[in-house]
């Protein structure tokens, strides 16, 4: 395993204005999915854009019960709550909304042609570089609670993906022949998702 830095949850906060989506934040060394890590503390009353990173899962998850590999430092992580005043058939919109915010985020900052490929993932050049996953639950007499989970390759070489991944991939350090600091990635991507969802949603 290649040394990398740990995501820091004070920094990272600290690095942040006063937000919806990183109102609290904790950083895990691991965990099976960040997602279920929201999910457990939904139910003990986390506030809404609590968000959870992790440098790696055992078992992270993406669309239809895919397994999404996380390899141990080399991507952002991380699953964060929010309560949409929406429908909880509308989660669809969800999706459109945060792989979008990536793809902005991912062609703004590095001058990459990222496009989202409907329902749920990013490409550059053709390859998946991020995904999202949303899970909803519906709540008595009170807003539906959503959880979107964010698996975003940063500093990861050919040789970090699996076999069947190595040609159906790629990485931010791949694509821009350079390593890239997880930690301003992660500020970065959470000021855009905190002002397109206060635009969008609130």
């Amino acid at each position: 395993m290649r040394p990398f830095a740990a995501l820091d949850a004070k920094k990272l906060r600290a690095d942040l204005d006063p937000t919806i989506i990183g109102c609290e934040i904790i950083a895990l060394n691991e965990t099976t999915s960040t997602n279920d890590e929201i999910l457990k503390r939904a139910n003990g009353g986390a506030p809404e854009g609590f968000v959870v990173f992790a440098d790696h899962q055992t078992a992270g998850r993406g669309q239809r019960d895919n397994s999404w590999e996380s390899a141990h430092g080399l991507g952002l992580w991380f699953s964060f709550l929010l309560r949409p005043k929406i429908d909880i058939g509308d989660s669809p919109r969800l999706l459109r909304w945060s792989t979008r915010a990536i793809s902005d985020t991912i062609s703004k900052e590095f001058s990459l042609p990222a496009r989202v490929k409907l329902p749920n993932d990013v490409t550059v050049a053709g390859k998946k570089i991020a995904g999202v996953l949303v899970e909803m639950r519906a709540q008595k007499n009170a807003p539906h609670i959503a959880i979107v989970g964010i698996g975003l390759n940063v500093n990861h070489q050919v040789q970090d993906f699996s076999e069947p991944l190595r040609d159906r991939a790629t990485s931010l350090a791949i694509a821009l022949n350079r390593e890239i600091d997880r930690h301003q990635l992660a500020v970065t991507l959470l000021k855009n998702l905190d002002q397109s969802y206060a635009r969008d949603f609130r």
